[in-house]
């Protein structure tokens, strides 16, 4: 068969492949901060009331020039446009079934709840580590921030000052013993 007439693809057209996200538990809700919320919230804006707009007359302006096939700015800008339509699609999808939770209502509270910071023990290394327990859309890993779905943060939801909580890693069991919790004030 010659390759001349079918439709070459980047590889890249399906939803998931784009978004590097894990996905939500089944009938699970997408808790959130006020924060990450506005923060999807104004990358949405961003997308939908100035980048994708300019990419479309960039479009509209290279369709003009002639012959496509060759025409740079029509092919990137069409890709491009592609990128944000989904990207669109996956903020739009999120922060529908957002179920934004603030934290701060637990200030004082000595319990892990969404939201808290958890200064922990692991009694196995001696080594204490302070983690931030946020929603999957907007935990960072580099600023200490897990989401609320990770193995760490399900051990230690529920979990109080001075609890031991068995922690199950790929390298086995862990005994970890939470020594402070923190809220933001609100």
């Amino acid at each position: 068969m010659s390759k001349a007439f079918t439709k070459e693809t980047d590889g890249d057209d399906s939803e998931d492949s784009a978004q590097a996200l894990p996905p939500l538990p089944p009938g699970g809700r997408n808790y959130i901060t006020p924060a990450g919320y506005a923060a999807l919230r104004a990358e949405l804006m961003q997308l939908m009331d100035h980048e994708r707009p300019q990419v479309v007359e960039t479009v509209h302006w290279a369709a003009k020039n002639g012959d496509r096939s060759e025409n740079g700015d029509y092919l990137y800008g069409k890709k491009r446009l592609r990128e944000i339509d989904r990207r669109i699609r996956f903020l739009t999808r999120r922060l529908e079934i957002a179920a934004v939770t603030d934290p701060s209502t637990h200030h004082g509270s000595d319990q892990v709840f969404f939201g808290a910071s958890v200064t922990y023990l692991d009694c196995d290394t001696g080594e204490e580590r302070r983690v931030t327990i946020k929603g999957i859309d907007e935990a960072e890993s580099a600023r200490g921030e897990v989401s609320w779905i990770s193995p760490i943060a399900r051990a230690l939801l529920r979990a109080r000052v001075g609890d031991e909580i068995k922690l199950i890693t790929p390298s086995g069991a862990r005994l970890i013993e939470v020594l402070a919790v923190e809220y933001p004030q609100g």
